[in-house]
């Protein structure tokens, strides 16, 4: 069938790949001029299922209360009379409790396990490159409270069978050695053997040129407008200029903009845009940068080795759909990365950009059909799009097809969403 993707992130192109390898005729539609430019452009750089976790789990809302106050602190929030951001805020409070972060860790978890699994087929099959390394990613504990609190999350990942180490300060050194010259920082640290790292950006735009050889067309600069509908069904798209694209199925894949497109339908997807940093700057000692991924939990940073570049990626921002670079977030990002790997980059050189994460208030994202009959949604991953991409676009390429996924997908699903949430914000 004749299958129209909207937005070329890593999750909509993603989504197009598969479709055409299963046959479909593919148009992605996107307003930049090319693919992985807005949220995937430069994020942390980590494929990590055993890392996947929700924001919302018991402790947080001492915790948060306590980062507002932290001088490089990890979340940020600007008051703001919009009852859409406190009806979100509101129903993530009432999903932090051990029996809902369970649930919710369990069903990213597996997810991102697939994905990471169909990530592996995928290079496997096309010979894709994106400055990927398959070395782990280590959570590092500056306090001794912190390794201490790692029980709820080591339940989840035994029972998925998800391979991990509790390391000492030397242990840590031992993965990470550059770390030897901070050994008096650390604590200790939860290593997950299984998670990955590589550019987003540079895989997405790869993989559209691998798509393109399949058949799928991509019509970049062009702004969707609106869906039109009749009946229960989508008759088409308007895009800018008034012309009206037509397809048999179609995806809302435009990541925090995606509530924006269908609410005038009567869908109102609990996703809200999460404002993340990054800097990227380049390796200027080897052997005092990281070798994968160290995730600084005090700041909740993540400082990735990409190539011969570091990206360091962290902060969550609640300020609407504003894209405005900001020093303290900056400075934050700089302090996490000088204070582990001092001698790795220079920050001197580093580009800083943000982006807009689409989150749902439990962390897991909304992949599958609509209560139309031939729309589909693949969004609000929050930050971990680039984690379960491969997976996501999998399981909603087989959806469309009428094939059975190979994980577990109807907690993923709109109605299931809405039995379980009653999402009702403005």
């Amino acid at each position: 069938m004749r299958v129209l993707v909207l937005g070329s992130g890593v999750v909509g192109v993603t989504s197009a790949y598969y479709l055409a390898r299963q046959g479909h005729e593919v148009t992605v539609v996107d307003r930049q001029p090319a693919a992985g430019m807005e949220t995937s452009f430069a994020n942390a750089g980590q494929v990590s299922p055993g890392y996947s976790a929700p924001w919302a789990a018991p402790g947080i809302p001492i915790k948060a209360m306590k980062w507002l106050l932290m001088k490089h602190r990890p979340l940020v929030l600007w008051p703001r009379t919009e009852l859409r951001l406190w009806g979100w805020l509101a129903h993530m409070l009432a999903n932090c409790t051990e029996e809902a972060y369970r649930r919710n860790k369990s069903r990213m978890v597996a997810l991102a396990e697939y994905s990471r699994d169909c990530l592996r087929d995928l290079r496997q099959e096309t010979g894709i490159t994106y400055d990927h390394r398959e070395k782990g990613l280590l959570q590092l504990f500056r306090t001794q409270k912190q390794l201490d609190g790692i029980g709820e999350d080591t339940v989840v990942l035994d029972a998925y069978g998800v391979p991990y180490e509790i390391l000492d300060p030397a242990g840590c050194v031992g993965v990470e050695p550059a770390l030897g010259l901070v050994k008096g920082k650390v604590a200790g640290g939860l290593r997950l053997l299984g998670d990955e790292t590589g550019d987003a950006h540079l895989f997405t735009q790869r993989l559209a040129a691998i798509a393109e050889q399949l058949g799928v067309r991509f019509r970049y600069g062009t702004s969707v407008q609106k869906l039109l509908t009749e009946g229960g069904r989508i008759s088409g798209v308007q895009v800018k200029g008034g012309e009206v694209l037509t397809a048999d199925t179609y995806v809302a894949a435009m990541g925090s903009y995606t509530p924006q497109l269908v609410r005038p339908l009567g869908l109102r997807l609990p996703v809200y845009p999460v404002k993340g940093y990054s800097l990227t700057m380049p390796v200027v000692n080897p052997d005092g940068a990281p070798v994968s991924t160290v995730m600084d939990e005090t700041y909740k940073v993540g400082i990735t080795r990409l190539g011969d570049r570091i990206r360091v990626g962290g902060t969550a921002e609640l300020a609407g759909f504003s894209q405005r670079l900001r020093a303290p977030r900056r400075a934050t990002l700089e302090h996490s990365v000088t204070d582990l790997f001092p001698q790795g980059g220079d920050v001197r050189q580093a580009s800083f950009w943000a982006g807009l994460r689409p989150m749902t208030p439990d962390g897991t994202p909304v992949v599958g059909a609509t209560r139309y009959s031939n729309l589909f949604t693949n969004t609000g991953h929050g930050t971990l799009g680039w984690t379960m991409a491969c997976g996501s676009g999998r399981v909603l390429a087989d959806l469309i097809s009428g094939r059975a996924p190979e994980v577990s997908h109807k907690d993923l699903a709109v109605d299931r969403y809405w039995d379980e949430w009653r999402f009702q914000a403005a």
